[in-house]
């Protein structure tokens, strides 16, 4: 279940406070603060929550599907993309500063507050 908070909410997250979480904007602007598991994929962690992160390679860097935008400070905290996927998000009709593939990103509870978007186009 995620939480849904006001776009202007600056409030670290509706969770236990102890609890790593990421803040994610949907397409329809709505922003959602959603536990997150150390050591799985962002993707997952999108997919579980009903995210629309119906992914069809499942994470094999084949389908680019799980495009999300990263803020620029979570960019900064996340590892560098490796060769592989930026060749991948070359191939995307859209492309945005800080445009990565939720499926290369591994989740660690230091990555707590990391927020992206779901981007319109993929």
């Amino acid at each position: 279940m995620s939480i849904a908070l006001d776009i202007a909410d600056n409030s670290v997250s509706p969770l236990e406070p102890e609890t790593p979480f990421l803040r994610v904007e949907d397409r329809n602007g709505v922003v959602h603060a959603l536990a997150a598991v150390e050591g799985w994929r962002l993707m997952e962690i999108l997919r579980d929550y009903g995210m629309g992160m119906d992914n069809t390679c499942g994470g094999a860097l084949a389908c680019a599907e799980c495009h999300v935008v990263l803020d620029p400070e979570s960019a900064a905290r996340v590892p560098a993309p490796r060769e592989e996927e930026l060749e991948k998000l070359d191939e995307l009709p859209m492309l945005y500063d800080h445009s990565r593939l939720s499926c290369q990103i591994i989740w660690s509870d230091e990555m707590s507050g990391l927020t992206l978007k779901l981007p319109q186009e993929t």
